[in-house]
């Protein structure tokens, strides 16, 4: 087996407020920043651990629209609860992953967890979106509530650490999401001087999100908390040495090879139907959801 090159390690961009929720640094598109090489996965939005105060009214995100592709949110510490206008709700608490398919139109609300918000503390999330191909873009809305508990869990030798599969397979453990395109998508946790190692085709693009500790990858090259590595098609294998206890995120997943056109909340293959999807959502088309 060949050794993935490393294209770079990179950082987000600086900290934004989405909603009064969520304080998040993006580390793509940002302008379409890696394009093809992070397909099929389209945008980052890391909330790394910050404390909110308590609140009498829930902070999040009111109500929006999405068409055409995946949100995918990870708790790692706080709890978050989602409604959308297809009658789907739920609340996230740590380790729970959820998994929300857009595909032809839905409004979308998110927000703390009301006892979550009354208490405060801290909050620490992830989300993904991921695209859908364009004979799926506008299958029909629905959303995959994974508990911690449904998630495939990976117990590496030697006590190293844990893998955790949400979508894909680790060493024999298959992920409970249901994907549209194959994606492996894979969370770690290593302790101080172990190692990790993962095997992906060089015809996918795999990128890891580190989000606790620091660590070494390829056996040369040092990452910690907050760097977002993204690898070359060429080679397979992928070394992951911790120096101290670390924590990571792994995407990886087969490209979608088609044109996107990408505007605000929706993600699709042409400008035209960019607009077809702002129509839509102004004659009601994507429900009803009050704020």
């Amino acid at each position: 087996m060949k050794e993935k090159k490393i294209y770079g390690v990179f950082r987000g961009a600086p900290f934004h407020m989405v909603g009064d929720g969520f304080r998040v640094s993006n580390y793509f598109p940002g302008g379409n920043r890696f394009g093809k090489m992070i397909s099929p996965f389209f945008l980052l939005d890391y909330n790394p651990p910050h404390d909110f105060g308590p609140s009498g009214t829930p902070r999040g995100v009111g109500v929006h629209p999405h068409r055409g592709f995946e949100t995918v949110t990870i708790a790692f510490e706080g709890s978050v609860a989602h409604h959308d206008s297809h009658g789907h709700s739920g609340v996230i608490r740590p380790g729970d992953v959820q998994w929300m398919t857009a595909g032809s139109g839905v409004l979308h609300k998110e927000y703390h967890e009301k006892e979550f918000a009354s208490k405060g503390g801290a909050f620490h999330m992830l989300q993904l979106w991921v695209n859908l191909p364009a004979k799926h873009k506008m299958t029909e809305p629905r959303y995959q509530s994974i508990t911690s508990e449904m998630v495939g869990k990976a117990v590496l030798p030697d006590n190293a650490g844990l893998v955790r599969v949400v979508a894909g397979a680790y060493d024999g453990i298959t992920g409970p999401a249901k994907t549209f395109s194959p994606i492996n998508l894979l969370i770690g946790e290593l302790h101080a001087g172990r190692h990790a190692g993962f095997t992906f085709p060089p015809t996918t693009n795999t990128g890891i999100l580190f989000t606790g500790g620091e660590a070494t990858l390829q056996g040369k090259t040092p990452v910690s908390a907050m760097d977002f590595v993204l690898f070359d098609n060429d080679g397979e294998d992928v070394r992951v040495e911790a120096t101290t206890n670390c924590s990571f995120v792994v995407f990886n997943g087969e490209p979608i090879n088609e044109p996107v056109a990408h505007y605000g909340p929706f993600v699709m293959n042409t400008m035209q139907e960019i607009e077809e999807a702002f129509e839509d959502f102004r004659e009601g088309k994507f429900g009803v959801l009050e704020d």
